[in-house]
């Protein structure tokens, strides 16, 4: 009875004691003495927007909305406590939005009773900093309007005096705004949560608190290129209204959010850095974060630094979970930009399975976040960098992961390999259920795959660096990566000078010379097939001598020295029959085909086609055959013969579609297009020509693109004439 009274005396006194000046930020403290030195819980009072210094804020318009939405008090039909956790990356901006907000809201006279901010510091490393809600109770009972006399010393009879507290105030039509930032996880606020529907409460925290029931969660994200370059601008002008440096050149300033990675923190640290020094330019602050190993140690001003908020994140998630800790260090071994479970698995030695919740671990303290496809993973820049830099579990940790993550790709990109170039009845991995499954891989994964080439050159690993290479020469060269092909082409081929391999370095050579010629650059593709030429026959290798003739000839061609290409490829010719290479031979009669188009010698470029196409027909090599039958149709145009041409370029048509050759398909509209021009079927010409167009630019072609678009224009010209 006796705790009874007191709290009755206290509803009394509590009805005058609580009228808060909202004009004016009020901060409590709490410090827990005795055995327990944790420190003490702050709690602030929030006025509104227009009565505090609140700095810059820039952005987020549709956050703010959503999340005064969500706190509301006079929205009817929502759950008792209405929870909306921001979530995100550390230094993303979290309790900047969550403050704002909360002082709008204020400024709006939704709060009457208050809103009260506690920061309640979930990711110090040292636990004993960590905020307890037992030592929240007393200092926010303060803010309330009772009387330090009258709050009991127990912790459960607080929580219970908080809880009677806020129905009092609830009941006077006083609702009450709580703001828990910083949170780690649920125990933290369970008990600070207001369980009447008067009250809201506002939480930020680094995860995605989940388990919590009638949570709202609103994920925050970096700022976009224009809201990034907005704060640093105005930044600047806060300290200085003079200052035009980031309006100067606007472009460098966009760099220079793109070196911070967008992020909230990164971008103040980098303004406070120009405003310190008003003779640097944005180019040299620009200049001096172009190093990712050192950038981390530049972003520090005064007491702030994006390491030092990335650090409580790392000491939080290795206290918790060592498993997860251990992949964030192995991630950024992955040279992509993101990472596929399968892959993540690879370097951390463990099946999918085990490895995926460790994944999603990361992902919910937003060190991770969800990449381009269904089951891949992305890492912000800056906490690459940071994850970088933490030391090494155990020696040569880092060293073993990156060999299974380059077996891992060098593996599957064979297998994926296997299902482009495999003949009809020719063994197949059994990793891919096709060929559209390998190249819808390949497609994912080639960011990873090129650079993961670099990176096992890099890391010695020449063996690896050639085999991976030569695994994605056809798909490269399919999809029409041209560049990719010659930086792969290039790398693989300095791996086999350190191999000491003849042979493998003439392959290398051929390799090269192929990606040179489909880049224009002829002369120098033209000197490197003659390398590999050259070596096929120091080795003796007739096969690698017949594919060297062969792509010379391509390239001999392109640059007009006709005779000398229809030597080459008859030289080809003659070594694939001899050899007994009956799809090689289709190949060298095709190129054929193409030169004595070009010289005129229509009957016989047309008898090449034909028997080049008889040949992938007979080794069922259907996207070869569909190439056949589209310069079996440019030639068959040129003659004038064109229903045979539109024949022939409807069955090339038919196979680039099913072969999902999307370039190839482009070059088969182009010349059916040209073709229907010519019978004067404009209307179907033009539709034709802007397929082609589709095609091409889909597949990056955009110089063939151009091309085409002229063709266009020079027959809706012809249509306006007549």
């Amino acid at each position: 009875m006796k705790r009874r009274t007191c709290w009755l005396s206290l509803r009394a006194k509590a009805s005058g004691n609580a009228q808060i000046n909202q004009a004016q930020t009020q901060i409590i403290h709490q410090h827990i003495h005795g055995d327990d030195v944790r420190a003490g819980a702050v709690v602030e009072l929030l006025p509104a927007v227009d009565q505090a210094a609140v700095g810059v804020f820039v952005g987020r318009n549709a956050h703010v909305e959503q999340l005064l939405g969500l706190i509301n008090p006079s929205e009817t039909g929502l759950a008792t406590a209405v929870v909306s956790a921001v979530a995100g990356l550390a230094g993303v901006g979290k309790t900047t939005l969550a403050r704002h907000v909360a002082q709008v809201a204020v400024g709006r006279g939704w709060f009457p009773g208050g809103a009260v901010f506690i920061d309640l510091r979930g990711y110090d490393a040292d636990l004993k900093d960590r905020i307890a809600p037992g030592q929240v109770f007393r200092p926010l009972l303060r803010a309330l309007g009772v009387l330090a006399e009258q709050i009991p010393p127990v912790v459960d009879e607080q929580a219970a005096v908080y809880r009677q507290m806020l129905a009092h105030l609830a009941g006077q039509g006083r609702s009450v705004l709580v703001v828990l930032d910083n949170t780690s996880n649920t125990e933290q606020i369970a008990g600070l949560l207001p369980d009447h529907r008067a009250h809201r409460a506002l939480v930020t925290s680094r995860h995605t608190l989940g388990d919590l029931d009638g949570i709202r969660v609103v994920e925050l994200d970096v700022l976009d290129q224009a809201e990034a370059v907005d704060l640093i601008d105005q930044a600047l002008r806060e300290r200085n209204p003079a200052d035009q440096r980031a309006t100067a050149d606007s472009g460098y300033t966009a760099e220079l959010a793109r070196v911070c990675g967008f992020l909230p923190l990164a971008l103040r640290i980098a303004a406070a850095l120009l405003a310190d020094d008003p003779g640097m330019t944005v180019t040299s602050l620009v200049d001096e974060l172009a190093d990712t190993a050192t950038r981390l140690d530049t972003l520090t001003y005064g007491g702030r630094a994006v390491a030092a908020a990335f650090d409580l994140s790392w000491h939080h998630l290795e206290q918790r979970d060592p498993g997860a800790a251990r992949l964030f260090r192995f991630l950024p071994l992955n040279p992509g930009p993101d990472i596929s479970t399968q892959a993540a698995a690879a370097l951390t030695d463990l099946p999918p399975a085990r490895v995926r919740p460790l994944l999603r671990v990361l992902r919910r303290a937003h060190l991770l976040e969800p990449g381009t496809a269904p089951d891949r993973w992305s890492m912000h820049d800056l906490v690459g960098a940071y994850a970088t830099g933490l030391p090494e579990g155990r020696t040569g940790e880092r060293a073993a992961a990156t060999s299974r993550l380059l077996a891992h790709y060098t593996t599957t990109a064979d297998a994926a390999n296997d299902h482009l170039t495999a003949l009809p009845g020719q063994p197949v991995s059994g990793r891919f259920a096709g060929r559209d499954q390998a190249l819808a891989w390949l497609d994912t994964e080639r960011a990873n795959l090129v650079a993961a080439v670099d990176l096992a050159a890099a890391t010695g690993e020449h063996h690896t660096t050639l085999r991976l290479a030569t695994a994605l020469t056809e798909y490269l060269s399919w999809r029409q990566h041209l560049d990719d092909s010659v930086t792969v082409a290039t790398t693989a081929l300095h791996a086999t000078l350190h191999l000491n391999n003849l042979q493998s370095e003439g392959t290398a050579w051929g390799n090269l010379g192929l990606a040179l010629r489909q880049v224009r650059r002829f002369d120098e593709a033209i000197a490197a097939l003659r390398q590999s030429l050259n070596i096929s026959r120091e080795t003796g290798n007739r096969h690698s001598e017949a594919n060297a003739w062969n792509n010379l000839g391509n390239a001999l061609r392109e640059v007009r020295r006709f005779d000398e290409a229809i030597a080459a490829h008859q030289h080809a010719i003659d070594i694939y029959r001899e050899t007994g290479d009956r799809h090689g031979e289709g190949g060298a009669r095709n190129n054929l085909g193409l030169v004595l188009r070009q010289v005129r010698r229509f009957d016989e470029a047309i008898a090449a086609h034909q028997h080049a196409g008889d040949i992938y027909r007979e080794t069922g090599d259907r996207h070869s055959e569909g190439m056949s039958w589209n310069n079996l149709g440019a030639v068959l145009r040129q003659v004038g013969q064109f229903d045979e041409a539109f024949t022939a370029l409807k069955q090339a048509l038919n196979i680039s579609r099913e072969t999902g050759d999307r370039h190839g398909e482009g070059m088969v509209w182009a010349n059916l297009g040209l073709a229907l021009a010519e019978v004067r079927r404009l209307d179907e010409a033009i539709t034709a020509l802007e397929q082609a167009v589709a095609a091409y630019t889909q597949t990056g072609a955009i110089e063939a693109a151009n091309e085409v678009r002229y063709d266009i224009e020079v027959i809706k010209g012809i249509q306006s004439e007549e």
